[in-house]
């Protein structure tokens, strides 16, 4: 679309590669700003520490396709740091224990992927938005009060090592994924799941999502720069993908 129709637009999709150190929530509030419109969501959350894909939806037009969008496969990049586990799962807790990593081979390791692909059921986190009684379940882990959870299904579709040298050794080794999953999947989870399955404990050290549904990653996506530029909303409706598109995309 060109800058001549830039005030023209009522609504369209935007894909943000959101950096670290900012929440999702004031992605949308940039975005919101920056287009000078009130309707404006994004279809799936990313944790601060996270970067990645984020699918923003502007106008009502828009919005409305948020569920739809959501309701995609996810591609995750997961490094798992072994032998140490935390509060939260992710680098935003306390460390609760140090474990010794020792040595595992490339075929403990794969071994250990291969038996969380496919569908099966996850517990959600204690830290998550998921409500209990009208309330975020991160809201109950802060004061220390224990909520049981019910396990959610979820598919892991595609789990690999990112290198091709997988064999671990010594304290604190970094673990790289490639994941392809089903809608509510916790990464983090999934993180610490195969840190006890190899007998060492494990957290989600950092994660970036480079696809969501039909859209990743790709010359069209908005970083936090463009989203700070003067020309800002120049930049955004450049790059806006419009419903109709988005719409046949879903079908």
């Amino acid at each position: 679309m060109g800058a001549a129709g830039t005030d023209n637009l009522d609504a369209g999709v935007f894909l943000v590669d959101k950096p670290a150190g900012i929440s999702s929530f004031a992605v949308v509030g940039r975005m919101r700003k920056i287009l000078h419109i009130k309707k404006v969501g994004h279809a799936g959350t990313l944790d601060p520490f996270a970067t990645g894909l984020l699918v923003v939806c502007a106008g009502r037009p828009a919005t409305r396709l948020i569920s739809l969008i959501m309701q995609g496969d996810k591609e995750y990049l997961a490094d798992l740091r072994l032998g140490v586990t935390t509060t939260t799962q992710d680098p935003e807790g306390d460390i609760v224990e140090r474990r010794e990593v020792g040595s595992i081979d490339s075929s403990a390791i794969l071994q250990c992927l291969a038996a969380f692909r496919g569908p099966q059921m996850q517990v959600p986190p204690a830290y998550s938005a998921l409500k209990h009684k009208g309330k975020p379940l991160y809201y109950y882990a802060r004061k220390g009060i224990t909520i049981e959870k019910e396990p959610r299904p979820i598919e892991i579709k595609e789990l690999e090592p990112v290198d091709g040298d997988i064999d671990i050794v010594g304290p604190d080794a970094l673990l790289r994924l490639r994941v392809v999953c089903s809608k509510g999947t916790y990464i983090r989870t999934l993180a610490a799941d195969i840190g006890e399955r190899l007998g060492c404990g494990a957290h989600l050290e950092a994660l970036r999502r480079t696809k969501s549904g039909c859209f990743q990653i790709d010359g069209r996506s908005l970083d936090w720069q463009d989203l700070n530029a003067e020309d800002a909303r120049q930049r955004c409706w450049h790059r806006m993908i419009p419903v109709g598109r988005v719409a046949k995309l879903l079908q």
